[in-house]
C-alpha cells in the first residue's frame, strides 16, 4: 500500500467519526439534560458499568470525572456478578456503557445494577436493547458505520461514547462551578497543578549566601563562591538591604584601584526583586521573566528567607 492510499484511508476513518459525532451532537435533548441531573444531584457517587471495548472507554470517563469533581468508580461487569457488586450503595446512580445493549455479562447483572442503586442510566447504540428497557435514562450512542475497513472493529462506537462522557462531565463542571484551583487539587503532582497551587516555599535553594555591610572584598568573594547563585544577599538583623553579584565585583574590581578598604555596603545594589514565601511559584516566575533574571530573594515576613533560582522552577514544571 502507498503512503498516499495510507493517508487517505487515515482520512477516511476520521471522516466517519467526524461525521458520527456530529450526529451525536444533533441528538442531545431532554435525555441527556435528565441523565446530567440525575448524577448531579446524586447523593452518593457514580458507578460507571462496561465490558470489553466499553469498558476501558468506562475507565476514560470515571477518570476525567473523578479529576473534574464528579467521585465517580468503575465496575467491571464480569467481576460484578462475583461480588463486585457490593460497590454499589443506595445512594450511588450507575452508569452502564455497551454499544449491543445485549451483552451477556451486562444482561445478567442488570436486575441488579437497577435494585442496588438510586437510578440506572444506560449508554447504548441499542435504544431496543435489555440495557435500554432497564434503564430509567438511555443515552443513544448509535452509529451508523464504524470507522475501521472491515467495519466490525468498536472505532466510532467509542469515540461516540467517550465524546458523551466528556460531554456529560464538562457540564457537571458547569453546573458545579468547577474552576482552575479546584482541578488543581486534584493533580497536585502534575504540572498544572504545581502552577496553580505551589508556592515560592517549596522550591527554596539549599544555599543562602549572605554578608553584613560591613564585609570585606574577602569576604564577598567567599560568600559569592560558597554558593551556585552567583550572587549574595547583604543583610543587617536579618533584613535584606541590598544584593551583590558576580557582575557588580567584577566591575568594581575593574574601576576601583584600592579594593583594600571596600565594603558590602558601598557596592551593593539597593532595592533587589524578592518575593514572599507564600508567593505562588508562577507569579515568581513571571517576575524572574519580567526582569529578565535568574534568581529572586525570597522573604518570610520581610526577612531574608532564601533564595530561589528560575532553573530549579524550569525543572518542577513552573512556567
Amino acid at each position: 500500500m502507498t503512503k498516499t492510499k495510507i493517508l487517505e484511508v487515515a482520512k477516511n476513518a476520521l471522516s466517519i467519526e467526524i461525521s458520527e459525532l456530529e450526529k451525536l451532537r444533533s441528538r442531545l435533548d431532554d435525555n441527556f439534560l435528565k441523565a446530567l441531573e440525575t448524577i448531579y444531584f446524586c447523593p452518593g457517587k457514580l458507578i460507571v458499568v462496561g465490558i470489553g471495548k466499553s469498558a476501558h472507554v468506562g475507565n476514560k470517563i470515571v477518570a476525567t470525572l473523578n479529576s473534574t469533581g464528579t467521585p465517580s468508580q468503575f465496575l467491571h461487569a464480569s467481576e460484578a456478578i462475583h461480588g463486585d457488586l457490593g460497590v454499589i450503595q443506595k445512594s450511588d446512580v450507575v452508569l452502564c456503557i455497551s454499544n449491543s445493549g445485549n451483552s451477556p455479562e451486562i444482561v445478567k447483572i442488570l436486575p441488579f445494577l437497577k435494585e442496588y442503586s438510586t437510578a440506572l442510566i444506560g449508554m447504548t447504540g441499542n435504544p431496543k436493547s435489555k440495557l435500554a428497557e432497564f434503564s430509567s435514562v438511555v443515552l443513544d450512542t448509535s452509529v451508523e458505520k464504524e470507522a475501521c475497513p472491515i467495519k466490525l472493529a468498536p472505532t466510532s462506537s467509542t469515540i461516540v461514547q467517550m465524546a458523551l462522557g466528556d460531554a456529560l462531565a464538562v457540564c457537571l463542571m458547569e453546573m458545579s462551578d468547577f474552576k482552575e484551583n479546584d482541578f488543581a487539587r486534584f493533580h497536585p503532582g502534575g504540572s498544572l497543578g504545581k502552577n496553580l497551587t505551589a508556592k515560592v516555599g517549596q522550591f527554596l535553594s539549599s544555599q543562602k549566601p549572605q554578608v553584613s555591610a560591613d564585609a570585606n572584598i574577602r569576604d564577598i568573594i567567599i560568600s559569592i563562591s560558597a554558593s551556585s547563585h552567583g550572587i549574595t544577599i547583604v543583610t543587617e538583623n536579618e533584613n535584606i538591604i541590598g544584593v551583590i553579584t558576580d557582575g557588580d565585583l567584577r566591575r568594581m574590581l575593574m574601576s576601583t584601584q584600592d579594593i583594600s578598604s571596600v565594603s558590602a555596603g558601598e557596592i551593593m545594589s539597593r532595592n533587589p526583586k524578592s518575593v514572599d514565601k507564600n508567593t505562588l511559584a508562577k507569579e515568581a516566575m513571571a517576575l524572574l521573566k519580567e526582569n529578565n533574571i535568574g534568581q529572586l530573594i525570597v522573604t518570610d515576613n520581610g526577612k531574608y528567607f532564601g533564595i530561589i533560582d528560575i532553573h530549579r522552577l524550569l525543572d518542577e514544571g513552573i512556567v
